[in-house]
């Protein structure tokens, strides 16, 4: 069993990263979330952006939304109507948890009016994903087996009556899988810096996208994962309000911004760019427990004449031992940066690693030591044959 991780704010490219491995597995998981991630795959000329169903559904992968997963029914029939009109098969291959919890009206309602009263926005989606796990904790909502019990919009009984066929106990058709030695590939949406207990709270998500929350929102045991895959931005980005260290906002970030395509695939939102922070990629190594990173988005760097990547945090006048806990702490950080020499040419076509420009090379393997991680996979473009496998 495997995870895959963001290891930054989201947007690292996770889509791209389960998509090359859904070859290894069987089954592909969603555990947490709801319908405002966004995975893009591109399977050749055809781009696929989703935002609740599995990546892996675009392989013929059985695909499943976890119990942790929060679903929006009326956006989930869209999404599998639009992918049945481009001939993806879901009938037995799909399934919901029938104790995932139901985004409805209301919720999305509650979120809309909550972010517009804070004084302090957190630049939620406004999809309801907030309101919809308050629910869930106070015990006042509707999980998806239960949606005839009452309280649905018209339009939310239509959807979850297309919904109905696949609803599940997904819990027990994992553990048959696991039982069976079948592989299972779980996905996060956003990052870890955006998990609710250790992101940069109030700036974070409603759920646990660190690695932890895979066994929480699937009903798999933590002695079942034997690997976990850490997906690392060659730099960083950041969707939405909160503190960002190393932003950029020069012609460097510009470069990065227009050569990276930075656009969130959900809210179409122009994405904060900045220098790769490897405080936070140790830091989400240790939470998420990593044992090989997916370094992706590597050609975008091709060009700078140098580049920079944070080492350490100094806050008033005292370096930092580790990622801090109080996030206002972050406004006035201070980053500690190592220099590295660029490079120029198109990395698109490499396959192997060793035809990397050996100032590339020299930026990587910097990362793997200070993190203690191996780079196992580097993506240097969006299509799935552009990923060098070490």
């Amino acid at each position: 069993m495997q995870i895959v991780v963001g290891a930054q704010w989201g947007d690292e490219g996770k889509g791209k990263i389960v998509d090359f491995l859904a070859d290894q597995a069987e089954w592909i998981v969603r555990y947490q979330g709801g319908n405002n991630a966004g995975h893009t795959v591109i399977i050749g000329n055809e781009t696929f952006k989703l935002h609740l169903v599995p990546s892996g559904i675009c392989r013929g992968k059985k695909s499943v939304l976890g119990n942790g997963v929060v679903v929006n029914p009326v956006a989930l029939m869209l999404e599998l109507k639009s992918l049945h009109e481009r001939g993806i098969e879901t009938k037995g291959k799909f399934f919901v948890s029938d104790r995932a919890h139901l985004i409805l009206e209301r919720h999305i309602q509650q979120d809309l009016s909550q972010e517009s009263h804070r004084s302090q926005k957190v630049g939620t989606t406004g999809k309801g994903i907030g309101p919809t796990y308050m629910a869930k904790i106070e015990r006042s909502g509707l999980r998806a087996g239960a949606w005839r019990t009452g309280g649905l919009s018209p339009e939310e009984t239509t959807a979850m009556e297309f919904l109905s066929p696949y609803l599940a106990d997904t819990v027990i058709l994992l553990h048959e899988a696991l039982e069976a030695g079948e592989g299972i590939l779980l996905e996060g949406a956003q990052g870890t810096f955006l998990d609710v207990d250790h992101g940069t709270y109030p700036f974070v998500t409603s759920s646990n996208c660190s690695s932890g929350g895979a066994c929480t929102g699937s009903g798999l045991p933590p002695t079942a994962v034997k690997t976990v895959t850490g997906i690392l931005k060659a730099y960083t980005t950041r969707v939405g309000n909160g503190p960002f260290p190393t932003e950029l906002i020069d012609s460097v970030g510009q470069h990065l911004q227009t050569q990276g395509h930075e656009f969130g695939t959900t809210t179409g939102r122009i994405r904060r760019c900045g220098w790769l922070d490897l405080v936070m990629a140790k830091h989400a190594r240790r939470i998420n427990g990593i044992t090989e990173w997916a370094i992706t988005k590597l050609d975008v760097l091709s060009g700078l004449s140098e580049l920079k990547v944070c080492t350490g945090y100094r806050y008033q006048g005292k370096e930092l031992k580790a990622y801090p806990a109080e996030t206002a702490w972050l406004d006035d950080i201070e980053p500690i940066y190592k220099r590295f020499p660029g490079w120029e040419g198109d990395l698109s076509r490499i396959q192997n690693y060793a035809d990397l420009p050996e100032e590339a090379r020299s930026y990587l393997k910097f990362i793997e030591d200070y993190t203690g991680v191996p780079n196992r996979f580097v993506s240097v473009g969006p299509e799935r044959n552009q990923t060098i496998v070490r």
